[in-house]
């Protein structure tokens, strides 16, 4: 049986997606692929002036490509806000939201409004977003929300007595805790999609381990040259491209009988490279009632509630 790629894609013409950190790696091939199967695609990128280079691969790869660009900074609920509403002035609705940006791996840092980096942008950055968003999703006829998670929840904790990590600070610890989170949050949304009788579909993915910019940041604001220069060789060695990388993601985001709840990672050995398949998760991942405490803490720290009646409303 052949194995599923970028061609593959189903025809995307009318919908109009957004994807997150689209400026580079995954996010950048994502919204390239998409923009190839006919969607509009909203590049949203925490620096403009990338965000309109990426903008432009996308134009000189894809003739008549659709793209726009949006100034998203995860870790401001604040420059979130202001994208959501520069979203509603200028579509009527979204079809497709992909939260895909994210940091790993970091030094101690916390983001604008006092999280801890990781999961502050990781997880409450696209908690919020996903929000604001939330009506313009639901006036399309059949709205999805692809969660990029990663192989790292497996080794994820969530310490709910320590969220912000402020009593101590282990930077993989952390990363592991933000893409479980990512993943209680995309399964939450389904079964509160669910229980409203909404049409929006909620998925997860992760793209195995593919060379990407990811691994490197991390060191980089550390000031860990050695560091860096082991992940700049590791991803030429073991790691697959991105544009394979990119290949769970789009699965989930256009395959029409991806199931409610799905995650999608490569079909390869420890399911590190490959081509996307359905996969499994940890049972925490599948916690319902952890996945409720998350949810109400979010919506305390982010101040963004999520309500499946609202309607949309333009500026």
């Amino acid at each position: 049986m052949a194995k599923w790629t970028a061609q593959d894609i189903p025809d995307q013409s009318g919908r109009i997606a957004v994807v997150t950190g689209a400026n580079s790696g995954i996010g950048l091939i994502a919204a390239r692929e998409l923009a190839r199967a006919g969607a509009t695609v909203v590049l949203g990128c925490r620096n403009p002036e990338r965000g309109e280079q990426a903008a432009q691969t996308i134009r000189s790869a894809v003739a008549g490509a659709r793209v726009e660009v949006a100034q998203l900074d995860l870790a401001d609920l604040a420059s979130i806000a202001a994208c959501a509403q520069a979203l509603h002035e200028s579509h009527a609705h979204l079809d497709l939201l992909v939260n895909n940006a994210g940091v790993m791996a970091t030094p101690h840092r916390t983001t604008a409004d006092g999280f801890e980096l990781q999961f502050g942008t990781n997880h409450l950055g696209h908690f919020a977003f996903a929000g604001r968003l939330l009506d313009l999703l639901l006036a399309a006829p059949a709205p999805r929300v692809v969660s990029v998670s990663s192989g790292a929840h497996r080794f994820g904790k969530m310490n709910f007595e320590d969220l912000q990590s402020e009593r101590r600070y282990s930077k993989w610890r952390v990363y592991g805790q933000s893409k479980l989170a990512n993943l209680l949050f995309a399964f939450e949304l389904q079964r509160r999609a669910a229980a409203a009788q909404s049409a929006l579909l909620s998925v997860a993915a992760h793209p195995g381990y593919a060379a990407t910019n990811l691994q490197t940041t991390g060191p980089k604001m550390a000031g860990n040259g050695l560091e860096e220069r082991i992940s700049v060789l590791a991803n030429r060695i073991f790691a697959q491209s991105d544009e394979q990388g990119a290949l769970p993601t789009l699965y989930a985001a256009t395959v029409a009988d991806v199931p409610p709840g799905a995650y999608v990672g490569p079909d390869g050995p420890l399911e590190q490279r490959g081509h996307p398949k359905l996969v499994g998760t940890t049972a925490a991942a599948r916690d319902e009632h952890d996945a409720a405490e998350l949810w109400a803490i979010s919506e305390e720290l982010t101040g963004v509630s999520y309500d499946f009646r609202r309607q949309p409303s333009r500026a």
